[in-house]
């Protein structure tokens, strides 16, 4: 499996933050925001990651992530030339995908959980087709909302429904074999110009071939994709990390866990950064 991170977008809902810079290079309290989405492919173990973005904001990811060598892993770039829809990115990342398995995620959400990493790795293990995830929430009619049965099957798809048939939101994850390419061309432009996932979605539903995992109460799933959102996610980030330690998203140490880089590496990642709490916290892994 090979991942696709879609980091492009005009963040018209940021603005004025928005009018020079990539809303994914703003900061979630003390990191970019890139780096929460980044962290997914990492936990799973994922090495061949594909970043889509704007032509104008791709240098600016290519001087902060560089070829992720320093992470052990190979990051490639390409260019969104217009939003046209996140299933583009299915379109765009066609060659780097190769036929293979994907998981795609949008660069403005934040996922964190003690259990994340199994429930990520269970659905991998289970693909057959397509998986999406369920978040419940309060207000599903803000959201694309999925239906599914005892046995993960999905049984309906809607967009910001009036009357929702079930509480679980659709956050921006998800899980495709080696069709999803091929399925995305023939996804028609919406009546907003854009090549919706919710079409591809809808054709694996149509096969039988979709498959929903619900994320449960030990996760937490983030938008960051307004200025409150971004406040209550710093805020969010800040607390776990000041209260219990351990930092959220820091990717050299997920690395260095996953064994991609050793500890030498991480130690020379750390000392980089010693005169910030972030550095200082890199240089305690190695000694705790």
């Amino acid at each position: 499996m090979k991942a696709i991170i879609l980091a492009g977008g005009l963040g018209t809902r940021l603005y004025p933050m928005t009018t020079v810079i990539s809303k994914q290079l703003l900061p979630i309290y003390d990191k970019p925001m890139i780096y929460y989405p980044l962290s997914i492919p990492l936990l799973m173990g994922l090495r061949d990651i594909l970043l889509i973005s704007t032509p104008q904001a791709l240098p600016l990811y290519q001087q902060l992530l560089g070829d992720g060598s320093r992470l052990g892993v190979n990051i490639q770039y390409a260019p969104q030339e217009k939003p046209q829809g996140l299933a583009q990115s299915l379109l765009i990342g066609e060659p780097f995908i190769g036929g293979g398995q994907t998981c795609l995620i949008l660069g403005d959400n934040i996922f964190y959980g003690h259990s994340l990493t199994s429930v990520l790795q269970s659905a991998r293990d289970g693909l057959d087709g397509a998986v999406i995830f369920g978040y419940p929430v309060k207000n599903p009619q803000a959201y694309g909302v999925v239906e599914f049965d005892s046995e993960n099957r999905v049984l309906s798809l809607e967009e910001k429904p009036e009357n929702p048939k079930s509480n679980c939101a659709v956050p921006g994850l998800y899980f495709y074999d080696g069709a999803a390419a091929e399925i995305a061309k023939h996804v028609r432009p919406s009546p907003r110009g854009e090549l919706e996932i919710t079409a591809v979605n809808q054709e694996y539903l149509r096969q039988g071939r979709l498959k929903a995992t619900l994320f449960g109460r030990g996760i937490a799933w983030l938008d960051t994709g307004t200025p409150e959102g971004m406040l209550k996610a710093s805020e969010y980030v800040e607390a776990v990390q000041s209260r219990q330690g351990f930092y959220i998203s820091c990717i050299e140490e997920i690395a260095w866990r996953r064994g991609f880089i050793s500890t030498e590496q991480l130690c020379r990642l750390g000392e980089a950064a010693k005169s910030t709490d972030y550095g200082k916290y890199i240089l305690s892994l190695i000694g705790g």
